[in-house]
């Protein structure tokens, strides 16, 4: 039942990719169009997403209180589309955290819907993946605590 709900999903999606307004230009990534579509962004954004989280972040000492409950929410919102180590429906977790910022990750966490269609990244993931994330209704508390996880997974704890 959840893999025809996910291949349900993916087929929507690439749908509604493929019958876009014309606004995402041709897949050609000419340097013009990248151009201008960076226009818009601050440097921030450019490195960190866009979203919620506007400036930088000081991670503190691995929290595993935190990464626990981050654990358990990525295992309720998540881990249908994303596994730690091969691609699935999205991108795999080890390694996110030496990639992404922590702030990129949690503005692609909460707001992957812009990141999608407005950041240079977020288009490339678009185009690799053929789907936009959904939104799974977390707080800023609850992506920090994801990242926290993501943060254990990566040192291997």
């Amino acid at each position: 039942m959840r893999l025809a709900v996910i291949l349900l999903s993916f087929l929507f999606s690439a749908f509604l990719f493929a019958c876009g307004n014309g606004e995402e230009g041709s897949s050609s990534g000419n340097a013009a169009s990248s151009a201008s579509q960076n226009a818009g962004l601050s440097d921030f954004e450019l490195e960190h997403g866009i979203g919620p989280i506007t400036s930088p972040m000081t991670m503190a000492d691995f929290d595993i209180d935190m990464a626990q409950r981050g654990q358990d929410i990525f295992e309720s919102k998540c881990a249908a589309c994303h596994q730690m180590e091969n691609r699935l429906v999205g991108p795999p977790i080890v390694g996110l955290t030496e990639r992404r910022s922590p702030e990129f990750l949690m503005n692609m966490i909460l707001n992957p819907g812009d990141m999608a269609r407005k950041h240079p990244e977020g288009q490339k993931m678009m185009q690799e993946y053929m789907m936009v994330m959904p939104f799974q209704n977390v707080s800023e508390e609850e992506a920090r605590e994801i990242v926290e996880y993501f943060r254990k997974v990566d040192k291997g704890q």
